[in-house]
């Protein structure tokens, strides 16, 4: 049996995520699972690096399944990629160790977000919207403050299967980018919607409507204000991970 492993970029616009729900419901896992199962006639499960949500996009998406076939790697993913809608890509194959597992050895995720100030017709498919200026000295402000390790409770949603809410962030900080602010984010794992949520928050600060106490107040008491909620899943995507 081999365990290969592949690079998965996908427009999660169509999809209801990342990760398999039911049949009726289309998902990224969902899509390449079946059309895996098509080319190896064998039930196939895909491991990935991390569960996008609906609407979220992945640049480089690690993901890994074991196949009984001798089929090569390569032949594989140029099959897949001709059977998969234009909206998933699937490169790099390697066969990896059989101890290989996209979530658990990954040793960094790094996603980024791209905010735009006025809602774009053409750019508004892989952008957020803040909807009027922001300012972006504030925003990155917040973003350092959040480097080291944290309890992310009062910006995550709630998961029965990961109870833990503490991630150790690595890198965080906003910068210009052409027509966009790109807020870039690095660690050793994240909460669901959790860097939605930071985004939100950011933006009220940058909009003057939530103060740095504020946040901090939040980030040190796990407890969220009501008004916060996830930033629009458009501008999200997957990056980048590192074993």
């Amino acid at each position: 049996m081999k365990n290969i492993r592949i690079t998965v970029e996908y427009d999660g616009t169509s999809f209801a995520g990342w990760q398999r729900q039911s049949e009726r419901i289309v998902t990224v896992q969902g899509v390449i699972e079946a059309a895996l199962g098509t080319i190896l006639q064998e039930k196939i499960s895909l491991a990935a690096a991390g569960r996008t949500d609906k609407g979220v996009h992945a640049k480089a998406q690690t993901a890994n399944f074991f196949t009984d076939s001798s089929m090569d790697p390569f032949r594989i993913v140029h099959s897949l990629n001709s059977l998969l809608p234009n909206t998933i890509r699937v490169s790099d194959p390697v066969e990896a160790s059989p101890l290989f597992h996209s979530r658990h050895s990954a040793k960094e995720r790094q996603y980024r977000y791209f905010l735009m100030e006025e809602p774009s017709a053409i750019y508004g498919r892989y952008a957020g919207c803040s909807f009027g200026p922001t300012d972006i000295e504030m925003m990155q402000q917040i973003a350092s403050s959040l480097v080291g390790t944290h309890d992310f409770s009062a910006f995550s949603k709630e998961d029965r299967d990961n109870p833990c809410r503490v991630c150790t962030i690595t890198a965080s900080e906003w910068y210009r980018d052409d027509r966009h602010m790109v807020y870039q984010i690095s660690a050793n794992r994240f909460l669901r919607s959790m860097v939605r949520y930071l985004v939100d928050a950011m933006i009220s600060a940058g909009k003057g409507t939530l103060s740095l106490e504020e946040f901090t107040r939040m980030l040190e008491t796990g407890v969220s204000m009501s008004s916060l909620k996830p930033a629009l899943p458009e501008g999200l995507f997957l990056w980048k991970v590192t074993y």
